[in-house]
């Protein structure tokens, strides 16, 4: 009898379970339709506006006769793509009293112009909302017409080769680009490599990206070639922070060569120099080395390291070597006297990880890519979607500085290697 309670128990348990995620499944679908709802008549209001906006400076303002040729002539009715929906609408007129015709309005036009249908469904759908879940949205909004699930699958095509094409071939020829930070991101066994450009305004700007199945110096060269092609001026030393990967470092010197001045990233080099250390060492370590990093100039900055190799020399000769590699380029902001004002935006590759992590909100929760131009697509729709929200770069003001220091810097290591 006991076992038949239990047993009675578990399934009314089980009953409940199922009961209460197809509840939370349907609040969160009433939820996402609520939210929909709710947006569409502000969407509407806006669209009057600006309408209404149109009318006043043709006709001008009611009951005034700024434009006595032109008058308010009541409305019509007609229908604008608020993002992906068509909705009904009073159309205001406004008719020419001495061509005897109606003056079309210009913002109505581009209201209906159905290419904006494929930037609102790419922008929902890379976002997460699924094809299986937006019909049954849309089919729910009042005053809406439903989108078939196939229809949206091909817009969002559309619209990302669109994205993918401006963000691939875009002429750099207009930016005046003083750094240059790059990196890679993994896509299972491939490599999506980005490289983010800093203007002397210090925008950001992202000035492309390539795919391949490592960082590897040819590849790399190839890219910094295709920007070169594309507008890159190259007149002008450019300062390249980048992780310490070889390939990278190699391609970026193969093209540019002296052009080329590179930061490490003082990040990368602490934490590759710890990796070799017994974990009861590495926090005291840490803590040196960030010292050492952080002196503002470059012979405080050497004579901490220098210390702490000898300190190293004892624990583990492979940190040393570690330390030891690349160690003039962890450096380079402070031989150019740059690192108080610049280095806590040139002295780690945060600018492009940042980049990197916005890109994966975007991308990761892809399971399975089909092919590389699927991948492109969605990195380089992920890319266009950033690039208009990121900030200005801390202490910009200092890059005019920045871009003097490099020419004299390279001036100077040219007479060493004549002399």
């Amino acid at each position: 009898m006991k076992k038949v309670l239990k047993k009675g128990k578990r399934g009314n348990s089980k009953k409940r379970l199922l009961a209460y995620e197809e509840m939370k499944s349907l609040n969160e679908s009433s939820t996402r339709i609520e939210l929909i709802q709710m947006l569409i008549p502000v969407g509407l209001q806006a669209i009057e506006e600006e309408l209404q906006s149109e009318v006043s400076k043709l006709a001008g303002a009611r009951y005034t006769r700024t434009h006595p040729d032109l008058k308010r002539w009541g409305c019509n009715e007609g229908s604008v793509f608020l993002g992906d929906q068509k909705m009904p609408i009073a159309v205001p007129r406004v008719r020419d009293i001495l061509q005897g015709k109606e003056v079309p309005l210009s913002s109505y036009r581009d209201f209906q112009n159905p290419r904006s249908i494929d930037e609102v469904v790419f922008k929902r759908l890379i976002n997460g909302i699924s094809t299986r879940k937006y019909e049954k949205a849309a089919l729910e909004v009042p005053a809406t017409f439903g989108i078939k699930k196939s229809s949206v699958s091909r817009k969002f095509i559309r619209a990302s080769a669109r994205k993918l094409k401006e963000c691939l071939e875009r002429d750099l020829s207009g930016y005046d680009i003083v750094s240059i930070f790059i990196d890679g991101k993994g896509f299972a066994e491939n490599e999506i490599i980005i490289a983010l450009g800093i203007t002397m305004t210090g925008e950001k700007v992202v000035l492309g990206f390539i795919e391949s199945s490592t960082e590897n110096a040819r590849v790399c060269h190839d890219f910094m070639n295709e920007l070169i092609n594309r507008g890159l001026n190259t007149d002008n030393e450019i300062l390249f922070v980048i992780d310490g990967a070889k390939g990278i470092y190699k391609g970026i010197k193969n093209a540019l060569s002296e052009k080329a001045v590179i930061q490490r990233c003082q990040w990368h080099k602490r934490e590759n120099i710890l990796k070799y250390l017994d974990k009861k060492h590495q926090s005291n370590f840490r803590r040196k080395l960030q010292s050492a990093y952080e002196q503002p100039t470059y012979e405080t900055a050497k004579k901490k390291l220098n210390l702490i190799k000898r300190e190293l020399t004892i624990l583990n000769q492979s940190a040393v070597r570690s330390l030891e590699e690349g160690f003039e380029e962890t450096l380079t902001l402070h031989r150019l006297g740059m690192f108080p004002k610049l280095g806590i935006s040139f002295k780690t590759t945060n600018c492009i990880e940042n980049i990197m992590r916005q890109v994966g909100i975007y991308t990761d929760r892809v399971s399975y890519w089909k092919n590389s131009d699927q991948r492109q697509r969605w990195v380089g729709t992920a890319l266009q979607e950033i690039e208009p929200n990121l900030r200005t770069v801390r202490g910009y003001r200092h890059l005019k500085e920045l871009r003097e220091a490099m020419k004299n810097l390279n001036f100077k290591e040219n007479i060493i290697k004549v002399a």
